[in-house]
């Protein structure tokens, strides 16, 4: 009995019920007499909760990304280690263009139910960006300034310059300021989750505006959303195994075999840590000894999720259809480099926060509005099943890239081979 109170009482299960509530008691107060005025009441909730969930994103991604790209360089110390963090580089941004492009083919040739714009209903939709816009904005005059208006593309550029120029200042002095960016994030994270405690409140009454806004019809919106993250994360599984089998010189079919028990831990356990022991043993069958394969993984587990880079990307061309706003090449390359990059600085952080400290950031960057986000929040728990199965894939993608002794003849360029 305990068990399954506990089961129900988790914070997942509390968001979902929420949101099921919000958006049940939404269709039945539509068209009642007492529609505006429970509206009046839900809408300032909403927005309330929103807005301190919000206010934590500026210092949490700043402090993350600054304390993440100091410790991504203190674990740079040797040949394998440097090429492994190259590929992670590369393959963060190559996945996160891909997660964009993707979402944008299947929202075209499976377009949204209808009434989907009814999510974002009585929400303000900014401009959509110009790409000369950007080029203007990317270097910031002032960084208070980028921070006061929530500017994620120049505070992102700053916090990444920060970071690495914190791993050529002396060690001690470095180590010292990097704990206190690490001590500010801990900090943050304290904040969002008392605001998560309270999220069944936003999340109900968020949904119950979406539920007078769409009616029944919000349920398949959302189913639409899921399978449309979920393709995104398939993909840039397919992805990672043609490119290992191109770039790493191993049979497509022998990958696949040697993936698979580590896919089928990822999507049981939703942990990419939890799968680490099955791909440290799968390394013979993709031809990386253990040693190799001992520096590669634990780094990728720690700092590379590819496919939850692509799906942060496809979440935020999504809201950006619901809103009606259009999205320019110039706009979805920025979306991808700062989901790159903040996905490096929040690996670690629990599910519910990642959620919002990693996609918040994209979705500002292309002009998006992140309202909506909290109920998607409420229904990543199938989502996240295959951005585990994506990431895993990717781990064992680049463990044959950077591990394989024959690594060398795929290396690029100047990225640190002794």
């Amino acid at each position: 009995m305990k068990i399954g109170q506990l089961a129900l009482n988790t914070p997942p299960v509390r968001l979902l019920a929420a949101l099921a509530g919000g958006l049940i008691a939404g269709t039945l107060a539509k068209g009642s007499s007492h529609e505006a005025d429970l509206l009046a009441i839900a809408q300032p909730v909403g927005k309330l909760w929103l807005n301190a969930l919000t206010m934590t994103v500026v210092p949490l991604v700043t402090s993350l990304l600054i304390a993440g790209i100091y410790e991504a360089g203190q674990s740079g110390g040797n040949a394998i280690s440097r090429r492994a963090l190259v590929w992670f580089a590369g393959l963060l941004v190559a996945a996160s263009l891909i997660g964009g492009l993707v979402a944008i083919l299947l929202l075209q040739a499976w377009p949204m139910p209808d009434g989907a714009a009814g999510l974002a209903a009585g929400l303000a939709t900014p401009a959509a960006a110009e790409a000369g816009d950007w080029v203007d904005a990317v270097v910031p005059a002032n960084i208070v300034a980028a921070a006061a208006e929530t500017a994620m593309v120049p505070l992102v550029l700053f916090a990444m310059l920060f970071g690495f120029a914190l791993t050529r200042v002396e060690r001690e002095l470095g180590a010292g300021l990097a704990r206190v960016f690490r001590a500010v994030a801990e900090v943050m994270l304290v904040i969002v989750g008392w605001v998560l405690w309270i999220g069944p409140i936003g999340v109900f009454a968020l949904a119950f505006g979406v539920g007078i806004a769409l009616g029944a019809g919000a349920a398949g919106v959302l189913l639409h959303y899921i399978l449309v993250i979920i393709a995104v994360c398939l993909a840039i599984a397919l992805f990672m195994h043609l490119l290992a089998a191109a770039a790493g010189r191993i049979g497509v079919l022998a990958f696949a075999r040697a993936a698979i028990p580590a896919q089928t831990v990822a999507m049981s356990t939703q942990s990419s840590l939890a799968s680490l022991p099955v791909m440290l043993s799968a390394a013979p069958s993709v031809k990386v000894d253990g040693a190799r394969a001992g520096i590669v993984l634990p780094l990728a587990v720690s700092l590379f999720r590819a496919a939850s880079a692509a799906a942060n990307v496809a979440v935020a061309v999504y809201l950006a259809q619901v809103h009606g706003i259009p999205l320019a090449a110039a706009t979805l390359v920025i979306g991808a480099l700062v989901a790159a990059a903040v996905s490096v600085g929040a690996v670690g952080l629990p599910a519910q926060v990642s959620f919002f400290a990693v996609i918040a950031p994209v979705c500002i960057a292309m002009g998006v509005p992140v309202t909506l986000l909290p109920l998607l929040l409420a229904i990543e728990t199938v989502p996240d099943i295959f951005r585990t199965l994506g990431n895993v894939t990717a781990d064992m993608a680049v463990l044959r890239l950077a591990g394989a002794k024959e690594a060398a003849l795929t290396f690029p360029a100047g990225a640190g081979e002794p």
